[in-house]
């Protein structure tokens, strides 16, 4: 496996391509929401349910709801050591499944739910 460094560096390439292709006013929205590259989730975060192998994660206020008090900021992670596992190590496979998950992710983000990213091949 490339080191954290490495597999974070290729994450930062896809997430940037995916962004610049991008619409304007999708662009500006996801430019909003940080990129958070974890290697796996936390002990704490499995104690709260989510899966050890989960790929990635959007939390805190969906992109219309920016006003919501209280909330945690909104942030997309991706675990990259379980994309890493997902793709078997093979590098181009990494890289499809980071722009997939990261899609999916800000899909949730922009107010999406799990049948909106099917329909669009993200699920």
């Amino acid at each position: 496996m490339p080191d954290f460094t490495e597999l974070k560096r290729i994450a930062r390439q896809e997430t940037g391509a995916v962004i610049e292709g991008l619409p304007a006013a999708l662009r500006e929205a996801a430019l909003k929401v940080p990129l958070v590259l974890e290697r796996v989730p936390t002990d704490n975060q499995i104690a709260d349910g989510l899966e050890p192998d989960l790929l990635g994660l959007f939390v805190g206020p969906e992109y219309s709801d920016q006003e919501a008090h209280g909330s945690l900021p909104p942030q997309i992670l991706l675990f990259l050591e379980n994309l890493w596992d997902f793709a078997e190590e093979a590098e181009d496979t990494f890289r499809e499944e980071v722009r997939t998950t990261y899609l999916h992710e800000l899909g949730h983000y922009l107010g999406l739910d799990e049948d909106d990213l099917d329909e669009r091949g993200l699920a």
